[in-house]
């Protein structure tokens, strides 16, 4: 049975490229023994934290947590893809991330940053997030160095696969880390 990625898209700008880099990196990243779903914090549209107990209690009294909670219980590892915002990372993706706790617990995680600056501050901040919540921070975490000039005068990307050849190996190896994880950890029967 394939172990389930999710790709956590953590950008809901209306006029985000987040979504394409999404599906290259899902793209990227097929392998015979994953699923890899993208998960849209702009679809998913959690308002800010409003639940009265802490998340690590797992008493979750809004059916908009109840949601979030029981979707992501169904993924084994995940990758957090954002662009970065000031040497960070945007307040959506903090945000889902803090709704919960439980459920991130001992997961697998990649950092893929996107930005003008390749994203290394944001990947040390949320590095400090995900320790924080106790998940397994990966050693591959490639960086999505994007530049004006891979992009048309309508904003869209040119050649997305030319744009990230360089780093689309890197990408792959994302793929291999977590086979490799699942694997290890597989109880022999």
């Amino acid at each position: 049975m394939n172990k389930k990625i999710g790709i956590i898209l953590g950008s809901n700008r209306p006029t985000r490229i987040g979504g394409d880099i999404a599906k290259w990196v899902q793209k990227t990243m097929a392998h015979k023994q994953l699923t890899i779903d993208i998960i849209d914090l702009a679809e998913i549209n959690l308002p800010f934290l409003d639940e009265p107990n802490i998340p690590a209690l797992g008493n979750y009294q809004k059916e908009h947590t109840k949601k979030w909670s029981q979707l992501i219980q169904q993924y084994d590892g995940f990758v957090l893809l954002f662009p970065q915002y000031n040497w960070g990372y945007p307040a959506v993706i903090k945000n889902a991330l803090d709704f919960l706790y439980q459920e991130w617990q001992h997961k697998p995680v990649s950092i893929m940053v996107y930005g003008g600056h390749g994203g290394f501050q944001g990947l040390i901040s949320m590095k400090l997030v995900t320790q924080g919540l106790n998940m397994y921070n990966m050693a591959v975490n490639p960086p999505l160095n994007i530049s004006k000039r891979m992009f048309d005068e309508n904003n869209q990307f040119i050649d997305i696969d030319g744009a990230f050849s360089r780093i689309a190996p890197q990408v792959k190896m994302v793929s291999a880390e977590f086979v490799e994880l699942f694997s290890f950890n597989e109880k022999p029967e």
